[in-house]
């Protein structure tokens, strides 16, 4: 039985690290210009695609790799830079033309993005599943693996997820551009005034969290096989645990994120309604809203007059 119990709550971990990640992007986009943007899972959806293509176009030409770390490596590369791209395409013509529009305008862009997004894969994909390379993922099973109740996969993914996050909070708070979005996200008048370029202050956040997206795209299909619809529902995960965490905190969305995929384990796995397990989220969601508003970790908004 404690084994039992420490493997799920390794893959409640584990998953919800998959949720932080996500969740890191809606978390940073609201930050910086206090909108939601909802066509975010879809870029991690695009993420799992880029990965599994990538792999799947190095096989077709020969291209031989050393190990399955080094294809999850070159896979995560790839998905970041196509999704850093549509992040920032996303941005130029979904975002800016409605930044000083009404917050309705810039959420219907959003919504109907998403919507194209998922269409877009159909047309270029169709509609059957696509699967990470069984190479790939049957090397990880000849791995010494020192944890029992984890696996191999489920190992990397919560690594992974620990160091980028652990990487996006050192850049966030020690470095310029860091402190450039901050600037920005306290007062961006101000911020242009002191010489900090908001168009591309904003611009490099959506690619920041597309890029973040990007990787947990790959790391889940590293797991799970990728569909067009697999981000609509991983975004909405996100967005609950983001707001669970506090919207615009990022160790809130860590910490939202972990939270919700240990509950949502747990609940599938002890709970007599194991198939209810998604309705878990939106539970959440609304008993935070309810009694929370702001998140475990976000700040009351304080208005001046």
């Amino acid at each position: 039985m404690p084994d039992q119990f420490f493997q799920t709550l390794f893959f409640g971990l584990s998953q919800g690290a998959s949720y932080a990640l996500i969740a890191l992007g809606y978390t940073m986009v609201y930050g910086v210009l206090g909108m939601i943007n909802f066509a975010h899972g879809e870029i991690f959806m695009l993420g799992a695609y880029a990965g599994i293509l990538a792999l799947a176009g190095a096989a077709t030409f020969g291209v031989v790799v050393a190990s399955p770390f080094l294809a999850i490596g070159g896979a995560i590369l790839a998905a970041v830079v196509v999704c850093a791209a549509y992040g920032a395409t996303l941005e130029r013509v979904a975002y800016r033309p409605l930044r000083r529009a009404h917050p309705l305008a810039s959420l219907i862009s959003a919504i109907g993005v998403s919507i194209f997004f998922q269409n877009y894969v159909q047309i270029a994909q169709g509609t059957d599943n696509k699967v990470f390379l069984h190479a790939v993922r049957s090397a990880f099973d000849g791995i010494a693996w020192p944890i029992s109740f984890l696996s191999p996969i489920e190992g990397i993914i919560l690594l992974a997820a620990c160091l980028v996050m652990a990487a996006l909070h050192f850049f966030v708070t020690r470095t310029r551009w860091g402190t450039a979005l901050r600037a920005v996200s306290q007062d961006p008048v101000m911020a242009s005034l002191a010489g900090i370029p908001v168009d591309r202050a904003i611009a490099g956040t959506f690619v920041l969290g597309s890029s973040l997206a990007a990787v947990a795209g790959v790391l889940v299909a590293l797991g799970h096989d990728a569909h067009p619809y697999m981000g609509y529902l991983a975004g909405l995960k996100a967005f609950t645990a983001a707001v669970l965490g506090g919207i615009g905190s990022i160790p809130g969305a860590m910490l939202g994120g972990m939270l919700l995929g240990v509950v949502e384990v747990l609940g599938s796995t002890y709970l007599p309604i194991p198939e209810y397990k998604d309705a878990l989220a939106f539970v959440i969601l609304v008993g935070i809203l309810l009694v929370r508003p702001a998140g475990l970790m976000g700040q009351k908004a304080v208005v001046k007059v």
